[in-house]
């Protein structure tokens, strides 16, 4: 079983890479500018005894996810998408300017749209049980207005529209599930204060925990 991890050396995709590797998945994991974390990652899943490959791309240029789908079917078969890279921030209205808005949706909406078209082909000849699997990582922010992230909202909006949209018409070969798993693994040097007060805006008034979405799921991956 192979697993492609955007997004894979930091925070969530490094524990949602992590995970996979425990459940017997190969990696394919992509960087963007984490290339130490992926590595670390890598490190770590290799001691397991999985086999692990490490790919570089910009996810807001059309070219490098391309580049990049095409790396990945190189290595051969693949069963797993996990669409976890993605920009986030806080951004009056007034201040988005038209680079900040269309780079957002890049990353966060239409690179996991071009991985899955590239790569579908390749899921669903996946033997994993139930057929190939992508999980494309939602927010809350794109079911529930928030003021100053108008932006990120709409963007992870997309991405929900989008999961429904391909569930039903890449099934049954390929399932295609979202996982919204609120405010986890902060940055590095994130304010306590602005963790207070983005957890303070979530349903439950705390962050989520720190099982990753593969472990949300394995059974979605049929692992």
């Amino acid at each position: 079983m192979r697993a492609l991890i955007t997004g894979a050396g930091v925070r969530l995709g490094r524990a949602t890479a992590l995970q996979l590797a425990q459940a017997g998945f190969d990696l394919t994991l992509h960087v963007h500018r984490s290339r130490d974390g992926a590595e670390a990652v890598a490190a770590e899943a290799r001691a397991l005894g999985r086999r692990v490959e490490i790919l570089q791309a910009d996810l807001s240029s059309a070219e490098d996810c391309a580049r990049l789908a095409a790396e990945t079917l190189a290595s051969g078969p693949l069963d797993a998408l996990v669409n976890n890279a993605a920009l986030y921030e806080r951004r009056a209205l007034a201040e988005i300017t038209l680079a900040d808005w269309e780079q957002m949706l890049a990353v966060n909406t239409r690179a996991p749209f071009l991985l899955i078209q590239a790569l579908a082909p390749a899921l669903a000849l996946s033997t994993l049980r139930g057929g190939g699997a992508v999980v494309n990582i939602g927010d809350i922010g794109g079911e529930r207005p928030e003021p100053g992230f108008a932006h990120y909202s709409v963007s992870k909006a997309g991405i929900l529209m989008l999961t429904r949209c391909l569930a039903a018409e890449l099934a049954p070969r390929v399932r295609v599930n979202a996982v919204s798993p609120g405010a986890v693994l902060f940055p590095v040097g994130a304010a306590a204060s602005g963790r207070g007060a983005l957890c303070g805006d979530r349903r439950r008034g705390r962050g989520g925990p720190r099982r990753p979405p593969a472990d949300l799921g394995l059974r979605r991956l049929g692992a």
